[in-house]
């Protein structure tokens, strides 16, 4: 009897006894961890009638290691494991709780992944090349949060489609193909193809996503690609034989240019003497010549006699012109 009402005392004291901490905020729902690309997420939904001001804490773990801190106190409805030393091909679970105050709830786990076997392949990004009758497909592979597909897939392939523009129904596919580069050849001309490319990897049973549709359209007469290149080959060799022999021949070529050659003694010798012409000396020696002029008598009204200035040979007239008469003496 006593036995029986302790054990009744007990029961009722852990379900009508003070709550401390945990379990007093409700939790979030819809808890998921996903990978793209190689990263690693943790998401989730806010409890229903969550109130404002509700922080978050996430964590996560491995298979052989315990739960670390990821984010803390944070109001998104995601946390980021991806720079927090993930490994590419670990198993990772996440958990997550609410937050109000000093309370918050009870964690709440999501699922396991393998990043490797789990994450989604982006799209690859496709570029045709038309040349006649035939399109050359390249393929560049998605860029990963971390290391990049070929080091975490070491044997990727490519499953290549295409049809003819407006009948996809008819579109044809080649698969397992492990180049990125591909030309398809057997092409209609005149007509306009589109292709598109999804990568297949061994690990990951999932495909990646598809890239976008791209087209272009063949034509009649095909180029022949290897005479360009013959072309560009040739440019290239002489381009470097001619640095070879201007590096080479450096000295012969600045004196071809720009020769040094002196003139001769006896050139120098007549352009530096003094000039000996008849003429320049006959000019050099020569003196003003003589002023020839006539001296003159001015006569005024009252009979003076005024000694006027000389006139020059010239025929230079008088400053002064009176009324009398000029005689000459």
């Amino acid at each position: 009897m006593a036995a029986a009402v302790c054990a009744f005392i007990l029961t009722l004291s852990a379900l009508c006894g003070p709550r401390v901490g945990t379990g007093a905020v409700s939790t979030p729902t819809n808890v998921s961890l996903k990978s793209s690309n190689m990263d690693l997420v943790l998401s989730w939904d806010s409890p229903e009638g969550a109130s404002s001001g509700l922080l978050y804490t996430a964590e996560y773990n491995t298979t052989v290691t315990s739960y670390k801190v990821g984010c803390v106190n944070i109001s998104q409805l995601e946390c980021d494991f991806t720079n927090l030393s993930i490994s590419m091909y670990g198993k990772y679970t996440g958990r997550v709780r609410a937050q109000l105050g000093a309370e918050s709830s009870n964690w709440v786990e999501s699922n396991q992944i393998a990043v490797d076997k789990d994450t989604i392949i982006g799209s690859p990004t496709v570029t045709l090349f038309s040349n006649g009758a035939t399109i050359e497909v390249t393929i560049v592979d998605p860029v990963f949060k971390t290391s990049s597909l070929r080091d975490v897939y070491s044997l990727p392939t490519y499953n290549i489609t295409y049809w003819k523009y407006d009948q996809i129904k008819k579109a044809r596919s080649l698969s397992n193909i492990h180049q990125n580069r591909m030309v398809l050849n057997d092409l209609e001309h005149w007509t306009k193809y589109c292709v598109q490319v999804q990568i297949n990897t061994e690990r990951n049973p999932n495909p990646s996503k598809p890239s976008k549709r791209v087209c272009a359209s063949t034509t009649n007469e095909s180029g022949a690609p290897w005479v360009a290149a013959v072309v560009t080959f040739v440019i290239m060799a002489v381009a470097v034989a001619l640095v070879v022999i201007a590096v080479v021949y450096r000295k012969s070529i600045s004196h071809f240019l720009c020769p040094k050659d002196s003139l001769p003694q006896h050139f120098k010798e007549y352009l530096l003497a003094p000039p000996i012409s008849p003429v320049y000396l006959a000019m050099q020696n020569s003196h003003p010549p003589e002023e020839i002029y006539h001296p003159v008598s001015i006569i005024s009204d009252n009979g003076t006699v005024e000694e006027g200035s000389p006139l020059e040979a010239t025929g230079t007239s008088c400053s002064k012109q009176p009324d009398s008469t000029i005689g000459k003496r």
